[in-house]
């Protein structure tokens, strides 16, 4: 504000002396929106950040002590402001506009570069060339009410409730109520809407009965000599409870979307009715006069939102953020379901992941010895990439049918469990110490089902690579790792090779194999595949009730993770090749797969290698599977605290916790050392998933 004072106010001054002096010289303006524009700039903040508070003082001080050049000034934005149409800000700016979520967001970024003009005779051509920076409406919010409300008297400005003829404030604010009502009625109405809220099927709908009651007050609006409604009227509190089950109507089918799932298209539908619903609640507040000081007030609240809506409406960043929450959020739900079998707590469960991780190690090694075999086939880049995808997409399929383990597939799993675990510890403890300590336990326990989950593939994919390119040189008298050994152990190097970054393309690679499961599921939901697989006529006929149902069950447990696990190799096996395609020294590095090569590389060098290369070998295998899981965790988690609105601030107490709970029991990380719980949040927690 110094800054405004020092150079701002010679400038300032000699410009509403230039334009509103007694001569009108603003008049001789071919665009007449100049002098306003002008004005602005000379009092817009250079930066907003940080900004506590924008004072008009000057502005106030100039206009008192210049009656002749207030008056100017006060004809001026009356002329320009007079019969201006600005319904279509209300019902439209700032809403979303259409359910496709691509064409809504092309569509945004495209109008932030080339901004959509409306005819002038509207009031948002002028608030479009006046107010045309995203940031005006955050600056403007700044602006002391007391000095708002001076101009206001200062610039002489008329009630809104004074007329209700054609083109008058208030006749366009009935007008966006009356269009945002039919649209929200239409919408609602969408079969795929109303799926979502069975509860209100045999119910007279909240938004029909909203629109007769509003459709009433407009009327008495029009007729009365005030033009608003007086505080206490009984009719206009039923309206508010109206709007309130119309609001509950909107809650409700977005709890349900855990039982049935939902549609991006639908969560369109949803948010758009809830911001249209947002929208109503503000008009309609404008509707009520307690006062005198309100018809003021209520002038000056509707100005200052004209301007927010007008400057939020091609906004994407928030567009992005609330369309794709739910969406998110539904995804890492059914993605936690899947992660909470991840969780060892007793010994029992800890041993049964070591023999379920030796089981992924054994394919593993396998498909190591696979793609060593796959990689002399003289095909093209495509053809590579093909055999490789199928190499590892049916390889990790048969990972997940036979019920084995692969290391790095549980981080993107169990990160929304523990974040399913702190929002639950949030909503039923009191302490915020007591939830995090529990959510160290369990991270805790995360952390060594993931440990011991990594020893078992490991220690099973070596020897088995190993017997395997022993038994084809055996049977076959052929090393076929003979001319690539030194690739396959240099690659294991974070000093050599671009290990790092592979494995962290890696850990990208099962994060989205996570949110393919969990979309998968949420989809199939929404959609009733299950029971419609299950209430299939032909199929209970050909194979039988009983078949038929237990085809819907093994359908519902299995098939996200199966398609999880495809595309998760078809991701791995095709990036080697799309590098070679792009130029790009792309590949992609994974635990399990490291342990494998290893051996592979030992035999084909008939295990003549320095001890350095050995060493670095060994140690690349730990750190690619530090940033397998890193990547891949720290993704999901991020997801996780999004979708739950969890502020990443607590992330600091959470790490505390951790760090505090490793300082305590550093052996909990590796083993099961517990004896009984220790907090009521994970014992509850771990119970409730056990019931259902």
């Amino acid at each position: 504000m110094r800054l405004i004072k020092a150079k701002i106010k010679p400038t300032f001054v000699q410009r509403l002396t230039c334009f509103f002096e007694e001569s009108s010289t603003w008049r001789e303006e071919k665009n007449n929106l100049e002098p306003l524009i002008e004005l602005i700039q000379l009092i817009r903040p250079i930066k907003t950040k940080g900004l506590k508070e924008v004072n008009l003082f000057e502005l106030i001080a100039f206009l008192k002590d210049n009656p002749s050049n207030r008056k100017e000034l006060s004809v001026y934005l009356k002329e320009i402001l007079s019969n201006r149409k600005f319904n279509k800000i209300f019902s439209d700016a700032a809403i979303l506009q259409d359910v496709d979520f691509i064409f809504e967001v092309k569509k945004r970024i495209l109008a932030k570069i080339l901004p959509y003009q409306p005819q002038k005779d509207t009031l948002e051509y002028v608030l479009n060339q006046v107010f045309y920076l995203a940031t005006d409406s955050v600056w403007i919010a700044k602006i002391p009410m007391d000095q708002l409300e001076e101009l206001y008297d200062l610039l002489e400005f008329e009630s809104m409730y004074e007329s209700v003829e054609t083109n008058s404030a208030l006749s366009e604010l009935l007008i966006a109520m009356h269009l945002i009502t039919q649209r929200i009625s239409g919408r609602a109405m969408e079969t795929d809407v109303i799926k979502m809220v069975p509860e209100f099927d045999n119910l007279e709908s909240p938004f029909s009965a909203f629109e007769k009651e509003l459709f009433l007050i407009e009327d008495e609006i029009i007729k009365s000599e005030n033009h608003f409604i007086a505080s206490g009227d009984l009719s206009f509190a039923h309206l508010l409870v109206l709007l309130k089950h119309c609001e509950e109507f909107v809650e409700k089918a977005f709890r349900n979307s855990s039982k049935y799932g939902i549609s991006l298209r639908v969560n369109q539908n949803l948010l758009k009715i809830k911001q249209q619903l947002d929208r109503l609640k503000f008009l309609i507040s404008l509707l009520k006069v307690a006062n005198e000081g309100d018809k003021k007030n209520n002038g000056i609240m509707m100005a200052l939102q004209l301007i927010q809506f007008n400057c939020y409406k091609n906004n994407v960043r928030k567009f992005i953020g609330e369309s794709i929450q739910l969406i998110s959020y539904e995804i890492t739900q059914h993605t936690a379901k899947t992660g909470e079998k991840y969780i060892t707590e007793s010994r029992k469960e800890y041993f049964k992941m070591f023999w379920n991780a030796l089981g992924g190690g054994f394919i593993v090694g396998i498909l190591c010895v696979i793609k060593v075999l796959l990689a002399k086939v003289d095909t093209s880049i495509f053809g590579s990439a093909f055999l490789y995808s199928m190499n590892y997409a049916f390889g990790f399929i048969a990972i997940y049918i036979l019920g084995f383990t692969l290391a790095t597939k549980q981080p993107a799993m169990t990160a929304s469990a523990l974040i399913k675990a702190l929002e639950e510890g949030e909503s039923k403890q009191g302490k915020k110490t007591e939830k995090y300590n529990a959510f160290a336990i369990l991270f805790a326990r995360v952390f060594r089902s993931q440990f011991i989950a990594f020893v078992g593939n490991v220690i099973m994919a070596f020897p088995l690579s190993l017997l395997g390119i022993w038994l084809i040189d055996y049977t076959l008298d052929y090393n076929i790792a003979a001319a690539k050994w030194e690739k396959l152990i240099t690659d294991l190097s974070p000093v050599h090779s671009l290990a790092i970054f592979h494995a962290a393309i890696a850990g990208v690679f099962l994060f989205l194999s996570g949110i393919i499961s969990g979309s998968v599921t949420n989809r199939d939901k929404h959609n009733q595949v299950y029971f419609r697989i299950a209430e299939h006529p032909l199929l209970k006929k050909s194979i039988g009730k009983l078949r038929t149902q237990k085809l819907a069950a093994l359908y519902e447990k299995k098939w996200a993770g199966i398609i999880s696990n495809f595309w998760f190799g078809v991701f791995m096996g095709s990036t080697a090749s799309i590098g070679i395609f792009l130029g790009l020294n792309l590949d992609i590095r994974h635990i399990t797969f490291a342990s494998g090569n290893l051996a592979l590389g030992l035999y084909g060098a008939n295990y003549d290698i320095s001890d350095v290369m050995l060493f670095w070998g060994i140690f690349g295998i730990g750190v690619i599977g530090l940033v397998n899981f890193m990547v891949s965790f720290s993704l999901s988690l991020g997801l996780a605290f999004r979708s739950r609105a969890i502020p990443l601030g607590e992330l600091r107490f959470v790490t505390a916790s951790i760090w505090n709970h490793f300082k305590s029991k550093p052996f909990s990380f590796f083993f099961p050392t517990e004896r009984k719980l220790k907090s009521a949040v994970v014992e509850n927690y771990l119970q409730a998933e056990k019931d259902k």
